[in-house]
């Protein structure tokens, strides 16, 4: 029997949140000779049109978008150097509340075991020993982000299987630390009200609750350049106005809750293959 790779597989929502949650591990695992698999559910067609141009606007062409920012992905993905990049191609369904979550043919509309039936394909021929996706709420609630979670845990319980199960997340300190960021590049931002900032404060995780932290410093530079690769989402990525030396003091940890392992390595970690290599 052939030896299989070591694999990680990282599932995604749009093109773009690869880089976001996920940037640094992928560049990271890749550099060590780790075979990296990333999994796009949506073709990111909710997202701005040249010029900037907002989706409901005139103007706005999802299928001229979707096709941009396909390229964008590859060329993150280039820089990312992921060794397999699969798009599952349904159609983005905006953020909560759009008339676009009702679409026919949108990943929000799309029942769960279809997805995951199709996802499963994927983890039965990639056969990843690590899997990584958002967690039941999405991170912050994205519909796409959410079912990009809903469809990953059902595939798994689809196949025969058993990697090791990680959810990305981020410490509420850091999350407070990016509040204050964000204020200080934008100082006219006014408070948010009450309700949307006890929303904000429950995003993430008490710094205690995270099981793995991953030091990706050294592809912070990666990182950032995968990002920027979503040049046409770029009013978005609030990200890149920190410059790349800045973002790379801020951004050089990714973190994760472990959810499913057969290892047993011991907690906290800092390697999403602790106990596999």
């Amino acid at each position: 029997m052939i030896d299989q790779p070591l694999t990680l597989m990282a599932v995604h929502a749009h093109p773009d949140d690869e880089a976001t949650g996920t940037g640094g591990v992928l560049a990271r695992y890749a550099a060590e000779g780790i075979r990296t698999v990333l999994v796009t559910c949506t073709d990111g067609g909710c997202g701005d049109g040249p010029g900037g141009i907002k989706p409901g606007d005139p103007g706005h062409d999802p299928a001229a978008v979707a096709l941009m920012r396909r390229q964008e992905l590859e060329a993150s993905c280039d820089v990312l150097k992921v060794s397999d990049l699969e798009m599952l191609d349904y159609a983005d369904s905006g953020m909560t509340g759009w008339p676009s979550n009702n679409a026919p043919g949108s990943f929000w509309q799309t029942p769960v075991r279809e997805g995951a039936a199709r996802l499963a394909e994927l983890m039965r021929h990639y056969r990843p020993d690590v899997v990584v996706t958002y967690d039941e709420n999405g991170f912050y609630g994205h519909p796409d982000h959410i079912q990009a979670h809903r469809i990953t845990m059902a595939a798994l319980e689809m196949t025969a299987l058993a990697p090791k199960v990680y959810w990305t997340t981020m410490p509420r300190s850091m999350m407070q630390r990016f509040g204050e960021i964000m204020r200080e590049f934008h100082e006219d931002t006014p408070e948010p009200d009450p309700a949307e900032a006890a929303a904000m404060a429950e995003i993430g995780l008490p710094d205690d609750e995270i099981t793995t932290w991953v030091d990706t410093t050294a592809f912070s530079g990666q990182k950032f350049d995968a990002l920027a690769a979503h040049a046409s989402q770029g009013e978005n990525i609030f990200f890149l106005k920190m410059g790349k030396e800045r973002f790379g003091e801020l951004m050089g940890m990714e973190t994760f809750v472990r959810i499913k392992d057969a290892t047993g390595a011991a907690l906290p970690e800092n390697d999403l293959f602790a106990g596999l290599r």
